[in-house]
């Protein structure tokens, strides 16, 4: 039975969209979903909505919740991150507002440019510490980085750690119709 952590999973929409996707495609059979993130409301509120969903797609998931991250982890065959470290106020903001101040112009503050690196170097750190509890309780495990920017982080990750790491952008999955209009 394949088991997916997400971590990161107070983002409800986040978390909708990826393990949603995985919940309604009837493909993936008996699956277990354990969640995991800092904040003990948003964490119960992903859970319920998790629930609904494969309630309603007449699915069967066992789907756990917990603020313990090694405890989440446990047995993980894949790892999903979607996480933001100092969330939208004051870091995003930040990644915005201090490179505009010194007339640096940007498009994505959190991909690219020096929001992108202000954004990295939050999270590089959390990253390492999800890195160090995979060794202990799920050394075999995919990790799949949806956390931005998606491509420095995934490639320290793949430079720095032995964890298995990939990552993705689920926006992919929207964009494409929408291009081939």
């Amino acid at each position: 039975m394949p088991r997916i952590t997400f971590m990161g999973a107070g983002s409800t929409i986040f978390a909708k969209s990826v393990l949603g996707d995985c919940i309604l495609t009837p493909e993936i059979k008996d699956l277990e979903i354990s969640l995991h993130d800092i904040d003990p409301v948003r964490l119960e509120d992903s859970k319920m909505m998790l629930e609904n969903l494969a309630a309603n797609a007449g699915r069967k998931i066992r789907i756990d919740a917990s603020l313990d991250r090694k405890k989440a982890l446990k047995g993980a065959k894949y790892v999903v991150n979607a996480i933001q470290v100092g969330g939208y106020d004051p870091c995003t903001i930040t990644d915005f507002e201090i490179p505009k101040k010194y007339g640096l112009r940007q498009t994505i503050a959190d991909t690219l440019g020096i929001g992108g690196i202000f954004r990295a170097l939050r999270t590089i750190p959390v990253l390492e510490e999800f890195a160090g509890d995979m060794k202990e309780a799920c050394p075999e495990a995919l990790f799949i980085n949806y956390s931005n920017p998606m491509a420095m982080l995934t490639g320290y990750l793949q430079t720095y750690t032995d964890i298995q790491t990939v990552g993705l952008c689920h926006s992919v999955q929207v964009c494409i119709p929408q291009l081939f209009k």
